[in-house]
């Protein structure tokens, strides 16, 4: 890939950073020499459950979801990962054991990946990243709470609520299938859920 093009989609990795904390350029160049840019087309995996979890995503563009299907064949939506998102198994990355989850793509995606042993290098050769990803994790860490917390004691319309919240850009972008398997919903009940909503003031 041409290096114009690969600075064009480094760009707002190098934004997110530095809204955590300001990069030095030698620190942006390490970014640009870890970090790739890979596209995924609709519907293709990224990972699978019996599979260990390689890599870091950071989405630039399009969507991805975060999945378990369960012994009856049903599918939990665990997250999203839209534009400028995070989406991975830490669990997998991190312990290097096999994931029960899968990552596809809802829409033709572009990421940024980086893998377990070039974060590492990074780790060691600009400690600044340690911080950087050590509170990217207890962002996750955080967010997984709260969802766990709206499916064990909200209703359907606050779990509708939370979801607007989180991921407003999707509302009309992921078809009623998708959004009602995260909610842990029907897609006939969150039709009605939407058509309340749209009849308030």
């Amino acid at each position: 890939m041409r290096k114009d093009l690969i600075d064009a989609y480094l760009a707002p990795l190098y934004s997110y950073f530095n809204g955590l904390i300001p990069l030095s350029s030698q620190e942006q160049e390490l970014i640009a020499e870890k970090f790739r840019p890979r596209l995924y087309r609709k519907r293709q995996y990224i990972h699978q459950e019996g599979d260990v979890c390689t890599q870091l995503n950071l989405v630039i563009r399009g969507c991805l979801r975060m999945y378990k299907v369960d012994e009856k064949g049903n599918t939990h939506i665990i997250q999203f990962g839209s534009e400028n998102k995070w989406i991975n198994d830490l669990g997998s990355f991190h312990s290097k054991r096999i994931s029960e989850l899968n990552i596809d793509a809802l829409e033709d995606t572009m990421v940024l990946q980086v893998g377990y042993d070039d974060l590492i290098s990074m780790y060691v050769q600009a400690p600044k990243f340690d911080r950087i990803f050590r509170v990217l994790t207890e962002n996750s860490y955080i967010a997984v709470q709260k969802r766990l917390l709206q499916n064990i004691s909200s209703t359907a319309e606050q779990r509708y609520h939370y979801f607007l919240e989180t991921y407003p850009e999707l509302s009309y972008r992921l078809p009623q299938t998708q959004i009602a398997s995260f909610l842990g919903i029907t897609p006939e009940f969150l039709s009605r859920l939407r058509s309340q909503q749209s009849k308030k003031p």
